[in-house]
């Protein structure tokens, strides 16, 4: 039987492992030293699979240029497949905060992926003679390249698993948009009447303003394929054979099927954290609008007897302890705090990337796990807001027509036709008075019932139109 123990050293000393772990010593200290939050990196299973595919990627460039033998290399390699199908997660425990820019984290992947690769081979943990987690699993790396590496082929996968949670989340904000196209309503501004519009329109422009961040989204996810590694400690490449960093940008784009390139400047890259600043910006960006969108949802479903009521939100749970029948737009309250989440990761983001100095950012494990954070939530956000929310909306149609009939801000639609100044002192009667626009028109016969119609019928109000139509008096005429 194998022993339940074994006994690995370091610099330091040596330390007792529990033989069912697959990690060694150096992570067992940083189990030790870092304790500070609830988030481990097995929490975040596309960081994982980056670590792997950095590992790999590594293999077959060193074995393809001699580095390792073909056992060492297929065992190493056999060993990152099975974390890149899942297995063994469990044992990448360190905190996602750590010192050390990192080097915590990359030992553990070089520690779990050796111990399992022993043994593939046949040996047993820990029998680092044969294959070893610095001098074979971490050949030709530092932290300082594998790491950032790693985390930049996580970070890519996490666009490639959210674009289509978007893509949906836009498409039924279209499908709406579509439903709702003959729904005219008050379009408003500072909270105040303006034009009218279609409730179709104020759809199709949620699906619109997230669509345009697709792009965006895109290069600076794009920007994430340009790794650091053959960089090694500083960027200088000290401990890397020549052909290297081409040979693992090559693997790595073989393996991932990625346009992965070589930063062109080694040493710049190595303490530049600008892609982490920009992906994390990018979500920034889109996360902004997404709590715009949920707020307008709200507002346009206030009430529903007391407030504008034009829409209705699917009903979720009850919304007080106290109020019967009260029922709160919980969805997209919830949306809201999401984007905050990640408004504020990026704020840690951006102080992260400032904090580098001279040869490397010692600040990128949380720059890390803000950006992994930021997507697992974003990826949640758009789910829960188009299953539980948008997909249920219904119009109130009666509602908004009502709105648009007793609006002053209809008045802003005969301005080509009677002028601003003849428009002004309808609003000011109607303001006064509180009767409606077309009463007080009608009423001095500034414009005939038909004219009116014209003017006001649904197609003429919602996009531009030159219409023949002359008044018939002024105001005080």
């Amino acid at each position: 039987m194998e022993p339940s123990k074994r006994i690995e050293s370091d610099l330091i000393g040596e330390v007792e492992l529990d033989n069912s772990h697959l990690y060694g010593v150096q992570t067992a200290r940083a189990v030790d030293n870092f304790k500070f939050s609830p988030f481990k990196v097995n929490d975040y299973p596309h960081f994982v699979k980056g670590l792997a595919l950095t590992k790999k990627g590594a293999a077959m460039a060193n074995h393809k240029l001699g580095m390792l033998t073909d056992e060492q290399a297929d065992a190493i390699i056999k060993a990152c497949d099975e974390i890149l199908a899942g297995e063994h997660h469990e044992h990448f425990v360190v905190d996602m905060f750590q010192g050390g820019a990192g080097t915590s984290t990359n030992m553990n992947a070089n520690e779990v992926i050796t111990n399992r690769a022993l043994e593939i081979m046949g040996h047993k943990r820990g029998e680092y003679k044969v294959l070893s987690p610095n001098d074979h699993t971490n050949l030709s790396q530092s932290t300082n390249d594998a790491y950032p590496t790693a985390i930049h082929l996580g970070l890519y996968s996490t666009y490639v698993e959210m674009v289509p949670h978007i893509e949906q989340l836009i498409k039924s904000f279209r499908k709406k948009g579509d439903e709702f196209t003959h729904i005219i309503k008050m379009g408003r501004t500072q909270l105040q009447d303006a034009v009218p519009m279609t409730l179709g329109q104020t759809f199709h422009a949620f699906a619109s303003i997230l669509e345009e961040e697709l792009p965006n989204l895109k290069h600076a996810a794009d920007q994430l394929l340009v790794n650091n590694m053959g960089s090694t400690a500083i960027g200088t490449g000290i401990c890397s054979v020549p052909g290297y960093r081409e040979a693992c940008a090559s693997a790595l784009s073989e393996i991932t099927g990625w346009h992965v390139t070589v930063a062109e400047d080694m040493v710049a890259a190595t303490s530049d954290t600008s892609h982490m600043i920009g992906y994390s910006g990018a979500l920034k960006r889109i996360a902004v609008k997404m709590s715009k969108i949920s707020n307008d949802l709200r507002l346009l479903s206030s009430g529903p007897r007391a407030g504008l009521g034009e829409i209705n939100l699917p009903a979720r749970q009850p919304g007080s302890s106290i109020m019967p029948g009260k029922v709160n737009p919980v969805i997209p309250e919830v949306i809201t705090q999401v984007a905050m989440k990640i408004i504020g990761n990026d704020m840690c983001v951006t102080m992260a990337g400032e904090a580098s100095q001279l040869e490397l950012n010692a600040m990128e494990p949380i720059m890390a796990q803000c950006c992994f954070e930021s997507s697992h939530l974003f990826v949640q956000a758009c789910d829960t807001l188009r299953t539980l929310c948008v997909d249920g909306i219904t119009a109130n149609p009666q509602v908004t027509e009502e709105h648009v009939h007793n609006s002053i801000g209809v008045v802003t639609a005969l301005n080509p036709y009677i002028g601003y100044k003849n428009s002004t002192k309808i609003a000011k009667e109607a303001i006064s008075t509180g009767r409606g626009i077309v009463e007080i028109v009608l009423e001095k016969g500034i414009l005939s019932k038909e004219q009116l119609d014209e003017i006001l019928a649904p197609a003429n109000l919602i996009q531009p139109v030159q219409l023949n139509i002359k008044p018939l008096k002024n105001f005080e005429d």
